[in-house]
């Protein structure tokens, strides 16, 4: 067990020089706290079991399983897993491939898990005219094709919006109001109102129920029960937590998961 290791020091992608290379980390083995870092190649992060949350360009992201979050070449980015979480990581040579010039949420298909999951035990030097370099090229091919999600959290460059969103996600039951808030960062509530929808695009309320929302996916994942998530996000029943996970996503946190469950299931039963 090395619990106070970063996985920042697992492997340093830029060391090589190839298309694409992949690499598995359980976190049992790693520090919770990834800290910020930087390097030239694109990162994908996928969790493959648990979840974890990323903090870049200025918004937090989400990574529930069967999804991943891009990360440009050359972004700054911090990291927290679930302590059950076991994620793969894709490191892409900038150029490789035709992904996003922003950090994105995506769809994961089983066909790009699996294929990332071998690659992952290749070798990162692997000759330009091997399998495994075939393998990186479908890969990326594919990848660029995934549909985006949106499970990440705008706070922007600004101290006083960056206070709020550190006070709320260490106490994400806080219910102050928006004016409430407004006293605690030395400014009217009109004015908070305003820089809130200038610097994320959404008002206060919108803005909090997606921080409950990320929080929510990132504790479900961890295998905290739905009743618990609901008392810590502050919600006065189960059902209005449901009511509301069901409006962002489309279906109840068990449905969720469940078909979460299902394309995991699917990606490993033998084809007919």
């Amino acid at each position: 067990m090395h619990a106070s290791r970063s996985a920042v020091t697992a492997f340093d992608p830029d060391l090589t020089d190839r298309p694409a290379v992949a690499r598995q980390i359980d976190f049992v083995d790693y520090a919770a706290e990834v800290p910020v870092h930087t390097h030239r190649k694109g990162q994908l992060i996928l969790a493959l079991h648990g979840a974890v949350t990323c903090t870049a360009d200025d918004e937090i992201w989400i990574v529930p399983p069967n999804s991943g979050v891009w990360i440009p070449g050359g972004v700054p980015h911090s990291a927290r897993a679930t302590a059950n979480a076991r994620l793969s990581y894709l490191f892409v040579e900038p150029g490789a491939a035709r992904l996003p010039g922003e950090c994105r949420t995506l769809s994961i298909s089983p066909l790009i898990r699996e294929m990332i999951g071998r690659l992952a035990r290749e070798r990162t030097d692997y000759p330009v005219d091997s399998h495994a370099a075939r393998l990186a090229r479908v890969a990326l091919d594919e990848l660029a094709q995934m549909p985006h999600e949106r499970f990440n959290l705008p706070i922007s460059g600004d101290a006083k919006i960056r206070s709020i969103a550190a006070a709320l996600t260490a106490n994400p039951c806080d219910r102050s109001t928006l004016g409430a808030w407004a006293r605690r960062v030395a400014m009217s509530e009109r004015s908070l109102a305003r820089l809130m929808v200038r610097e994320t695009g959404l008002t206060f309320g919108r803005w909090r129920q997606q921080l409950h929302l990320v929080v929510a996916l990132r504790e479900l994942a961890s295998g905290t029960t739905v009743q618990i998530v609901a008392a810590e996000l502050g919600y006065d029943s189960v059902n209005a937590f449901i009511t509301m996970f069901k409006k962002a996503l489309g279906s109840t946190p068990a449905q969720y998961f469940a078909q979460r469950t299902q394309l995991e299931i699917s990606k490993r039963a033998p084809a007919a």
